[in-house]
């Protein structure tokens, strides 16, 4: 389902726990749960993850997280309508800053785990042909987003 890289980073196996609950979470909410569908999660630096949007999106910054998906979303949907899952594919990857990940969950007042799950939510979302540049698409993204992280009890504030 999943496979996790370090990439310009040490591994933290604190991060897998949250990786999996959470992307477990994702493919049982739509049903993904029996495909042969895979994602790469990476985890790296804000330097790396800067080079990555220069190189992919042609933005020269640092971001908390890129998507990149493998499938436009009426062909992965069609694709799911068929359970056409004979061989693995791969539903794309999830690039993350760690260390956005990190000044995020202090800036927003939660906990690092909470913050890492949102990243990785909204990931899965993008992978899966969801976006939220426009209204409309924010709508239909945001609540799918909350949904998972209400039904895993992961909550926007430290209790």
């Amino acid at each position: 389902m999943y496979e996790i890289i370090y990439e310009e980073l040490e591994p933290k196996k604190e991060y897998e726990p949250i990786v999996k609950k959470v992307l477990t979470q994702c493919f049982k909410e739509e049903k993904l749960e029996n495909s042969k569908l895979c994602i790469t999660v990476i985890f790296t630096t804000p330097n790396r993850i800067k080079e990555i949007n220069q190189e992919f999106r042609n933005k020269n910054k640092a971001t908390d997280v890129l998507s990149f998906p493998v499938f436009e979303r009426d062909e992965l949907n069609e694709k799911i309508a068929k359970k056409d899952f004979l061989h693995e594919d791969m539903l794309g990857d999830i690039v993350i800053s760690i260390e956005q990940v990190e000044k995020q969950a202090i800036e927003y007042n939660h906990s690092f785990e909470r913050e890492l799950s949102y990243m990785l939510v909204h990931g899965f979302y993008h992978l899966m042909g969801y976006d939220h540049i426009k209204e409309e698409d924010k709508k239909e993204m945001r609540p799918k987003e909350e949904k998972i992280l209400s039904t895993l009890k992961i909550s926007r504030k430290e209790d």
